[in-house]
């Protein structure tokens, strides 16, 4: 079969098929990666000419002027043959210029391509994902500020507890968000290049070709590093970088992945109890068999992704506890899979978490019945406290409460009735000498403590200086395609 339909007859990651950006998904790409070693190969050629070895202006202009000419039927077949992708690259190069052939890769090893372009896809990858979880704390940050005091049940043990309000609630998501932000940015900080180091990190191939002249081997380092776009490179390093720079860059991933587990966990509870829904679309369908529900399919999206992303994090662990000595090339078939996938990864679910944040729907008047239901419980000691300060003996009038509560809670447990505690309070007479304070000891927001405060400080204090750098990239609105 040819045509079109040749796409389906084999597997294809639905991280690229269905998900992932399309900024993301040509981070990774064979056209990218091979561009980035040619390019490679021209910043070395460049500087050795530049520190005196015998290339000329028109061998690097070749290059450069085939930069992006790339026969991918070509390369593959050299592989197939030599069986070592760099140089069948090599000769597919060399075979467009055939004026600087003998100078490409000139003292080099396969990973000055290969890790080097890893570690551009990386940085690139953190470029692409700062802006984008930006954005998510943006748009949570605008729901914090708009529920900043709208009252609502606490839940501990996934049991009603003390009230808080939604923004509050929201603030706890955020500062996990602002934890994953500063450590995505630390981490993209902390890369460095591999540079120009040969076959077992000893540079002794650039040594021999600048004639024994350290200085000049060091200044090509450099030299290529910066046109690279990095300030500095590891001083040290086998054959490869070492493997726990990939550690690094996945972990900070698969905390972020935690954190979004996290809070979509917490929407599609709150989906539950009908507090709280995702966006949902006009003509969306929840399910197939029953045509009422509004399934939180987003939130679940994130959860099921972001499990993945979690678990990626095991590869570069394992893969760098079993780099023997300089370098072993089983990490490579694993660094193919895992790199590329957590940012892809990551990718979606920061996509999806910024469409959820932009559509997040509040029912106050169902967190309000719900504070209802709970609240008269919660307001005893408050009860207590006015009758001591009208005359009362607090433990009798604990006693009271205690009894009138065991009450209140067999009708809503045993009866299932609603929670008539108010009721059997005001038709008490005991409690006469406070009934017209009721109202002002039952008010939800006297019960939230400083969570508006606390909200508008946070908000001002740390969220607001970490959004700064990004305000030019908040303007991106996410439409799902799926």
């Amino acid at each position: 079969m040819e045509g079109s339909g040749d796409e389906f007859l084999k597997y294809r990651s639905p991280l690229v098929s269905r998900y992932a950006s399309k900024e993301m998904a040509f981070n990774f790409s064979d056209r990218k990666k091979f561009t980035i070693w040619r390019t490679l190969w021209i910043y070395l050629a460049k500087s050795e000419k530049e520190l005196g070895l015998p290339i000329t202006d028109a061998q690097v202009s070749e290059m450069e002027a085939h930069v992006e000419d790339i026969d991918f039927a070509m390369a593959a077949e050299e592989e197939r043959k030599l069986r070592h992708d760099v140089m069948a690259h090599v000769h597919t190069f060399a075979n467009c210029c055939p004026t600087a052939a003998p100078i490409i890769h000139l003292g080099a090893t396969s990973c000055y391509v290969g890790d080097n372009t890893d570690l551009i896809m990386l940085r690139d990858g953190f470029d692409i994902l700062l802006p984008k979880l930006a954005r998510v704390i943006d748009r949570l940050a605008n729901f914090a500020d708009k529920y900043a005091d709208l009252p609502t049940l606490g839940f501990t043990h996934y049991q009603p507890a003390q009230l808080t309000t939604v923004g509050k609630r929201a603030c706890l998501w955020l500062q996990d968000l602002l934890m994953d932000i500063r450590n995505l940015q630390r981490a993209r900080e902390d890369l460095r290049f591999r540079g120009v180091k040969g076959t077992t990190g000893t540079q002794a191939s650039f040594l021999q070709l600048f004639q024994g002249d350290h200085d000049k081997v060091e200044q090509l380092d450099k030299m290529v590093t910066e046109m690279a776009g990095f300030k500095k490179s590891y001083l040290v390093t086998g054959q490869t970088y070492s493997r726990k720079v990939d550690i690094d860059s996945l972990s900070v991933l698969a905390s972020l992945g935690a954190t979004v587990h996290k809070i979509c966990t917490d929407i599609r509870l709150l989906a539950n109890l009908k507090e709280i829904e995702e966006p949902f679309e006009k003509e969306q369908i929840g399910s197939s068999a029953m045509p009422y529900k509004r399934n939180p399919m987003r939130a679940e999206r994130c959860c099921s992704l972001a499990r993945h992303l979690v678990a990626l994090v095991s590869d570069p662990l394992q893969t760098a506890s079993v780099q023997w000595l300089e370098r072993t090339l089983d990490d490579s078939a694993n660094r193919r899979i895992s790199l590329p996938e957590s940012f892809l990864t990551a990718d979606i679910i920061l996509s999806t978490l910024q469409n959820i944040t932009e559509g997040l729907v509040v029912y106050p008047k169902v967190i309000e019945r719900h504070i209802r239901h709970e609240l008269p419980f919660m307001a005893t000691e408050n009860i207590i406290m006015a009758m001591v300060k009208a005359g009362g003996n607090r433990q009798d009038c604990h006693e009271k409460i205690r009894v009138l509560s065991q009450q209140a809670a067999a009708v809503v447990k045993q009866e299932g009735g609603d929670n008539d505690l108010l009721a059997r309070v005001q038709a008490d007479p005991y409690f006469t000498p406070i009934l017209n304070q009721l109202d002002d000891l039952l008010d939800p927001k006297t019960f939230i403590g400083r969570a508006p405060q606390q909200v508008a400080r946070f908000l001002t204090e740390e969220v607001k200086p970490v959004l700064e750098p990004y305000k030019s990239k908040m303007d991106v609105k996410i439409e799902l395609e799926l």
